[in-house]
């Protein structure tokens, strides 16, 4: 029903839960069900059918066919709702891709003229080529342009993540649930006004900023979309290049809505998704325990996330326990310091002007060819350093520098 309110234009006037003993083949209800089906459908002058489940093309073709209505499954659904929120160049790139890959199994129902043949000379539309065959390699072409444009996306998202990386802030990602209150818990936080509904997928694309905790870190807050069970694969495809920005991470604050009744089965369902982009274990996380302004203050949740270390209580929109929130931030990635110890050659003055100024440089001992130094740094800290040193020095245009 949710998933169903999100699309826009659309007046919900009810659901059914329909239990199948089995999904029949042609039609996936039986007779009987069908017709009272059709009954209520012809009553109520329904003009759409939303089924939250898989449906195959040839049982979307013959129930739109029998009911005289346009019938989309869940998959279909996620996509109209994903193709109206999408803003940004490389979020409509996404959908638009996602969506051509799923109609492109729905020809068979895309087309009255399927048994149409078209004879033709040359290397386009062999023979006796059917529509049908013509209509997919159309597609395929338009897919073939969409990947292209999206590997220039992602080659200029990757020259902004070498940017941030040069950056010595942390990375700090907000993951969940859709409709757990990720773009609510941003905008508080940044003073940022991204899009914040109560809605599924209120937003869709990726926001990061820059912003200064209470305790004074510095570090880069990133939205991303939220994650649902069952999320269509051509949307975990289209979208992995989106999702990867919790690869960079040096924090995931896992968000959580306390207060809806499946808050379990939804962080379950976040966490299999995190394990299947490949996000290490030894990332640090914390969760955010979102919507307790709507428990009672005797809630026994709130007693569980009192005795559990790394949950915290709060709520995005009324300011409640995010103090705490920003405390364990602040604490989580400030105490994963480690002192280290390197040769650094005389020629990296550059590099180790950027280690004098994070302050993490504990003491400096010369060598013949190197400064030997000790350091004590974070994790992030120690990634910036790596990826400056990767660099390729830059020459000076001066010939007596050289």
């Amino acid at each position: 029903m949710a998933l169903a309110e999100a699309l826009p234009g659309v007046n919900l006037v009810g659901g059914e839960i329909v239990r199948l003993p089995r999904a029949h083949p042609g039609k996936l209800f039986g007779s009987g069900k069908l017709e009272e089906l059709k009954a209520r459908i012809q009553a109520e002058e329904i003009e759409l059918v939303l089924i939250d489940g898989p449906v195959s093309p040839v049982q979307q073709r013959n129930l739109e066919r029998d009911w005289k209505v346009k019938l989309l499954d869940r998959t279909g659904l996620i996509l109209e709702i994903f193709a109206d929120r999408a803003r940004t160049r490389e979020g409509v790139l996404q959908v638009e891709l996602a969506a051509l890959s799923y109609q492109r199994t729905r020809l068979v129902r895309a087309w009255t003229h399927l048994e149409r043949q078209r004879g033709g000379l040359g290397f386009v539309g062999g023979p006796g080529e059917t529509q049908i065959e013509a209509d997919r390699r159309a597609i395929d072409t338009q897919m073939v342009r969409l990947r292209r444009q999206l590997e220039k996306v992602a080659k200029t998202r990757e020259l902004h993540r070498e940017a941030r990386r040069r950056v010595p802030y942390p990375i700090v990602a907000l993951v969940g649930y859709t409709n757990a209150g990720k773009s609510t818990l941003f905008n508080r936080m940044t003073g940022a006004e991204v899009m914040a509904k109560d809605m599924l997928f209120a937003s869709l694309d990726p926001t990061m900023r820059a912003v200064q905790l209470p305790g004074g870190l510095q570090v880069i807050l990133s939205d991303t979309v939220g994650f649902i069970s069952d999320l269509p694969t051509q949307l975990v495809a289209a979208f992995r290049a989106t999702l990867e920005e919790v690869l960079e991470a040096d924090l995931i604050v896992h968000v959580r809505d306390i207060s809806h009744p499946e808050s379990e089965t939804q962080a379950e369902d976040v966490e299999s998704i995190l394990d299947e982009l490949g996000v290490a274990n030894a990332t640090p996380r914390i969760e955010v325990w979102n919507k307790a302004d709507l428990l009672g203050s005797d809630d026994p949740r709130l007693t569980v996330a009192a005795r559990t270390p790394g949950v915290f209580p709060a709520s995005a929109l009324t300011g409640q326990g995010l103090e705490e929130v920003f405390a364990a931030i602040t604490e989580t990635l400030d105490g994963a310091r480690t002192i280290a110890s390197m040769d650094l050659p005389y020629s990296e003055g550059r590099a180790r002007a950027w280690l004098h100024e994070q302050g993490v440089v504990l003491s400096e001992d010369p060598g013949e060819a190197a400064m030997h130094l000790t350091v004590n740094w974070t994790a992030t800290q120690r990634r910036r350093f790596e990826a400056l040193l990767s660099e390729p020095a830059v020459k000076s245009d001066d010939p007596q520098s050289s």
